[in-house]
């Protein structure tokens, strides 16, 4: 596996078994605790997909124990951790544009009446402060967060309200021209 094909499931599951030796059961029940899906997609069902192409790649060992069913259990190797610190200062130095449906939902304009996209932008808009309530809420209710979390709130919550005034700003213009 090359560095530069890292996704982010394989590099969050790479630094969570770097902090301990975990099976794939636990790695979900991390994930869960620490509401890691607020700000990455991973499912459980490719929890163990991406465990099998780490350690193919050499970056995880597996180990069952001797003589019973218990669960493989990985740990990282000392190419994973130079393949996570690699790629860790790669994911906090580079940009990597994301795309909002929002974008193909204006490019598609169009095909809907006014009324009907501009409705569609104030739902838009009511779900985007839906969700910075939701993420306020999570984040008050986990304190206190070490810095880096808080960190990964104040992106959050600073996407949302960029989108959020993007919304406001659109919807204006939108009204108020014929």
């Amino acid at each position: 596996m090359k560095l530069e094909t890292m996704t982010d499931a394989e590099l969050l599951l790479l630094g969570l078994v770097a902090e301990m030796p975990r099976h794939g059961y636990e790695l979900e029940q991390v994930i869960e605790q620490r509401g890691m899906r607020e700000w990455t997609q991973i499912g459980f069902s490719s929890i163990y997909f991406v465990l099998g192409k780490l350690e193919k790649a050499g970056f995880l060992a597996a180990e069952t124990p001797a003589g019973s069913k218990a669960r493989k259990s990985f740990s990282i190797t000392p190419a994973g951790r130079a393949a996570l610190v690699a790629q860790t200062i790669e994911a906090l130095s580079s940009f990597r544009p994301t795309h909002s449906s929002a974008l193909l939902g204006m490019v598609h304009w169009p095909v809907l009446s006014r009324k009907a996209a501009l409705a569609a932008l104030k739902t838009r808009g009511a779900a985007v402060a839906h969700e910075m309530e939701r993420l306020e809420r999570i984040r008050f209710g986990r304190q206190p967060l070490p810095d880096f979390i808080e960190a990964l709130f104040d992106f959050s919550a600073g996407q949302l309200a960029a989108e959020k005034t993007w919304v406001a700003n659109t919807l204006d213009y939108m009204t108020t021209k014929p």
